[in-house]
């Protein structure tokens, strides 16, 4: 067991989702105690629901600090905000209520990591449509982890095995994220890409960009963004020695990057970046954010409302999540 183990904040995500199957699936995973101390913030009725959903029988511990926990084979360590009706919880169902809480528990955990009580924190689903019934304002993760730490553009990369890629833009149209390949965003992501390199340990990283058009546009032929506006970046950033290559073909640079070519790719769109990594294994795609005061890592899946409640839910994405946030938080908070 590593007796350094970060403690790693899990907030238990929407109520009425998977996420309070797959949190204590993950607990009772015999390998997250071993590679951290895992702090749940949630809700005890629910919690063991899910455990019954589960057919898991796994300890309870009730704490207010961290320290209080006792991080060992089958404990669940629960800092219980107590926010959930347990006989109106409708499973399977958006509802207010949900949302409201789901964000509670978010809301707690960042202060937990703003506070330097956990060292990182691995998020779990939330549903959009119960955020805004429950009157929260944020859309998603990002969103909401942007406001609360006040922090600008948070910088989303996802790794998949040792495939890393960044995306230049996140939720906007298709149209818009073209328009925002510019010389000045590139030139500024490329050297943000580099810098969250450094700091997660990579040594003397190698970054790829991907292209926008077809074959990277053949010299202008069919669009004209790599010639215009990419390839004045890259070379900018290359005459300050950074080791930057591209625009690569985007039909070839991520399985170039997977097989080590690369240390990453900066992608330039939201579906560019997901197919590729979702593709090569979509349970083990985790999400990870920088840019804040504390890494956060996430399950790149939704609520899945649909099996909710029925215990068939995968937790092999939350296990990689914990398992990224664990390894990589001793880097990040040097």
């Amino acid at each position: 067991m590593n007796m350094n183990r970060p403690y790693i904040g899990i907030p238990m995500g929407d109520p009425a989702g998977i996420g309070p199957e797959i949190v204590v699936k993950s607990i009772a995973d015999e390998n997250t105690n071993e590679i951290s101390k895992p702090v749940v913030i949630g809700d005890r009725a629910t919690l063991e629901q899910a455990m019954r959903f589960c057919d898991l029988d796994l300890e309870i511990n009730i704490i207010e600090n961290v320290e209080e926990g006792n991080y060992k084979k089958n404990v669940l360590n629960l800092i219980d905000l107590k926010n959930v009706n347990i006989d109106q919880l409708k499973v399977g169902k958006v509802q207010g209520e949900s949302g409201k809480a789901a964000f509670e528990y978010i809301k707690k955990s960042v202060e937990l990591a703003m506070d330097k009580k956990v060292e990182a924190i691995a998020t779990t689903p939330i549903n959009k449509e119960s955020l805004k019934e429950g009157g929260v304002k944020y859309i998603g993760h990002t969103e909401m982890l942007e406001d609360l730490t006040d922090s600008h553009d948070p910088l989303t990369m996802f790794q998949v095995h040792n495939l890393r890629v960044f995306f230049l833009s996140r939720h906007v149209s298709l149209k818009e994220a073209c328009d925002m390949v510019t010389e000045e965003r590139l030139y500024d992501y490329i050297k943000r890409c580099m810098d969250t390199l450094n700091i997660l340990g990579v040594e003397s990283p190698k970054l790829a960009v991907a292209g926008l058009n077809p074959h990277s546009g053949e010299n202008g032929l069919f669009g004209d963004a790599e010639v215009k506006e990419m390839a004045p970046a890259i070379k900018k950033s290359q005459e300050e020695g950074i080791d930057v290559v591209g625009p690569v073909p985007a039909d070839s640079v991520f399985h170039f990057a997977l097989k080590g070519s690369y240390d990453a790719v900066l992608s330039l769109y939201h579906d560019q970046g997901h197919i590729a990594t979702k593709m090569v294994d979509f349970e083990r795609t985790i999400s990870i954010t920088n840019n804040l005061p504390f890494l956060r890592t996430s399950v790149d899946h939704g609520t899945a409302l649909d099996i909710a409640g029925s215990g068939k839910a995968s937790a092999v994405s939350m296990i990689e999540a914990i398992r990224l946030a664990a390894e990589y938080a001793p880097k990040y908070n040097r």
